[in-house]
């Protein structure tokens, strides 16, 4: 397995490189609409581009972006998030106090980002969607009880399901008739069962 397959996992250095909201942003932007040059991220995000500028050269001096080789002029850069999975660490207490917080800067904004996607579909009218799209998204909660081996291992199922979705439909970018989709798959414990209140599941 390669490392892009196995994914990268931020150190010290690019996990503070990436604690800033805007960055973050404009590292969710690259994932979710391809390459974007400082001008056309700015115009996204409601900043200047010297702003989207500055933020793009910090994030590619930690090689978490990188220049698309080919496209552009020396006035306007094309950038792109490199192919393959980053995991990012939470806050622990082996980090220095300086990395906890970074990640804990990355972490919550990338999870508001995200809920943010998820309300943004659900408000979307049904006028907006295109007729054959209308149907095709999934949004499920589910809840029953596991042990830790159980939940491991469903988890691992989980994690191939996707893996081997990614490896089926890889380089369908330009392909007529495909749009970026948000896959989501999130498995982990609640509460101790004392704390359930008066909720039943099954």
């Amino acid at each position: 397995m390669t490392e892009n397959e196995q994914g990268r996992t931020l150190d010290a250095s690019a996990l503070k490189a990436l604690a800033h909201p805007m960055r973050v942003r404009i590292y969710d932007l690259l994932s979710e609409r391809g390459p974007q040059t400082a001008s056309s991220l700015a115009t996204l995000i409601g900043e200047t581009s010297g702003a989207t500028s500055y933020h793009l050269r910090a994030l590619a001096a930690h090689d978490l972006i990188r220049e698309v080789q080919g496209r552009g002029t020396a006035r306007e850069r094309w950038w792109e998030r490199p192919k393959g999975r980053i995991n990012l660490p939470g806050p622990d207490e082996q980090m220095t106090p300086s990395s906890r917080a970074a990640a804990q800067i990355v972490t919550s904004e990338f999870f508001r980002l995200r809920h943010q996607t998820l309300m943004d579909y659900l408000s979307r009218p049904e006028s907006e969607k295109p007729e054959e799209w209308r149907d095709a998204g999934l949004v499920m909660t589910t809840m029953f009880d596991l042990t830790p081996d159980q939940m491991q291992a469903l988890k691992d199922e989980l994690t191939a399901v996707v893996d081997n979705a990614i490896e089926r439909y890889r380089g369908q970018e330009s392909m007529p008739g495909t749009r970026r989709v948000s896959l989501r798959a999130e498995i982990f414990d609640l509460p101790a069962a004392n704390s359930r209140g008066t909720m039943n599941q099954e």
